[in-house]
């Protein structure tokens, strides 16, 4: 139980402080800019591993903990407490975005800039990378120790920075869940739900057909 409250309130600060950010600077004119929010999500992804990286792994995203269990480092009975327990604090923190901001129109939802093909394509090939920096760093299926926190949350606050401004950069199912519920817009929802866990599922194949064998 201690697992699932930490993985729900790692959940809960990312997407209050990630989306929250955009939400933000949309309410303050711009303040806090495209880079700001780009480094804004790569320090709490950051500020959690080291936070709950020894106890829950800092998965805080569905899709990394369904890759993990595919490398065979994460047990099958865990997965659904886990995705449940993630869910649910991206949902208490989309809620608390919406009570302090319920006139934003997206309630920073991650929405295509252009095509949905072009957006689905890049979520694919960005979850890739994250999770496979995230393999190669952690132990096991925990994020822990101080390369991991600065890899991983270099990893969301670089592509953020470069493919925020087309696909929002969700890597996430529950990042993108959310705020699209809390907004009403769901005709991209499927995207941002479906890519992450592709991408993020190849990358542990691929980390199996790549990994080391012992002589």
């Amino acid at each position: 139980m201690q697992r699932y409250l930490l993985e729900l309130f790692g959940t809960f600060a990312l997407v209050f402080c990630g989306p929250g950010a955009v939400i933000m600077n949309d309410n303050s004119g711009g303040v806090i800019t495209h880079v700001g929010i780009a480094i804004t999500f790569g320090l709490i992804v950051m500020a959690m591993i080291y936070a709950i990286g020894e106890q829950s792994g800092a998965h805080i995203n569905p899709a990394v903990t369904l890759a993990f269990w595919a490398a065979g480092t994460f047990p099958k009975k865990e997965v659904i407490p886990y995705v449940i327990s993630q869910l649910t604090g991206a949902l208490l923190a989309s809620a608390a975005l919406y009570f302090l901001f319920p006139s934003h129109s997206t309630q920073g939802a991650t929405i295509p800039l252009n095509s949905n093909m072009q957006a689905f394509v890049l979520e694919v090939i960005l979850s890739f990378i994250l999770m496979f920096v995230i393999i190669k760093v952690s132990t096991g299926s925990k994020e822990t120790g101080t390369m991991a926190g600065i890899a991983i949350g270099g990893v969301v606050g670089l592509e953020a920075m470069f493919a925020g401004p087309i696909t929002g950069a969700s890597m996430n199912p529950a990042r993108s869940i959310a705020p699209a519920l809390f907004s009403g817009d769901l005709q991209y929802l499927w995207l941002y739900i479906s890519a992450p866990i592709i991408g993020m599922l190849m990358a542990s194949l691929f980390c199996k057909l790549t990994a080391e064998k012992a002589v």
